[in-house]
């Protein structure tokens, strides 16, 4: 039977919401969410609380998690060095995750950085998650087209990968449909491209959908070779950018639902996962 890595990211939900969601809540929510066996949990991020304040109690919330007995891996956000610096700190946390766009415009936006300088800061990182024994998560936004008139191709994609993997020893690259643009053709013909590499690296798929074409684009990705993908119980978050308001993360639901009915093995425990479901409307109203 075939198997899948499946990432949940409450972070990536949560960081747009304008109302601070109280530390308390986000702690109950993550607990239960670590009760549902991911392999891996984006809980928060180290960036400027002026940037995301949504996540400025990361660090607090850390604290509250119960992670006796568990073997989800914790995976934060970082921007630059400082962010860096202060989540390999932490014992608790095992990866590292860093977006570098292949859009120029769209790094200087996301991370006040030039793609020259991301590649700069990233040689930093690298190096201190060898020393701090992290794994590091490289995100390619904009990994399936952007609205910039920047150029993309899959050998733009390529080019990325490929110097990701000799020169930084990446272990995995996610691509990342920023603004939520892919298509099933799309999505294909970039997993298909980078199969060359696909036992060189882990490659995983963070996309941005509606919810009514989620599990179509979805089976593209695996059909094309793809055996990781992020989601978002109900699709909360997304990138605000995204023109469609229905678009956001690929639902988790539908993710384990499509797992299910094509027989591809996962971890999750379906008790605990139908737990946490519910108290989503708690986090997100």
């Amino acid at each position: 039977m075939e198997s899948v890595t499946i990432v949940e990211c409450p972070r990536d939900a949560m960081q747009g919401i304008h109302d601070f969601i109280e530390t308390d809540t986000k702690i109950q929510y993550l607990n239960k969410l670590l009760a549902c066996n991911f392999d891996v949990l984006d809980f928060g991020s180290f960036v400027s609380p002026k940037a995301i304040p949504q996540m400025r109690d990361t660090a607090e919330v850390l604290k509250g998690l119960d992670l006796s007995d568990n073997s989800t891996d914790l995976l934060a956000i970082i921007a630059n060095n400082k962010g860096g610096d202060h989540a390999v700190s932490f014992d608790e946390i095992s990866c590292l995750g860093f977006p570098l766009s292949i859009s120029n415009t769209f790094q200087e936006r996301n991370t006040n950085a030039t793609i020259e300088e991301a590649w700069k800061q990233l040689e930093y990182i690298a190096n201190i998650c060898v020393v701090n024994k992290k794994k590091l998560v490289v995100y390619l936004s904009m990994g399936f087209g952007n609205p910039y008139g920047d150029s993309w191709s899959t050998d733009l994609l390529s080019q990325f990968s490929n110097r990701l993997i000799n020169d930084f020893h990446i272990d995995t690259i996610a691509l990342s449909d920023t603004i939520g643009c892919a298509t099933e053709t799309i999505v294909s013909s970039v997993f298909s491209s980078l199969s060359e590499i696909s036992n060189k690296v882990e490659l995983s798929a963070h996309l941005h959908v509606n919810p009514l074409n989620a599990k179509s684009i979805l089976s593209a990705a695996y059909m094309a070779g793809c055996r990781r993908f992020d989601g978002a119980i109900k699709g909360f978050g997304g990138c605000p950018m995204a023109k469609d308001d229905l678009t956001g993360n690929m639902p988790t639901e539908q993710m384990l639902d499509w797992f299910a009915d094509n027989n591809i093995k996962n971890r999750i425990n379906p008790i605990a996962f139908n737990e946490a479901y519910n108290f989503s409307s708690k986090v997100f109203n």
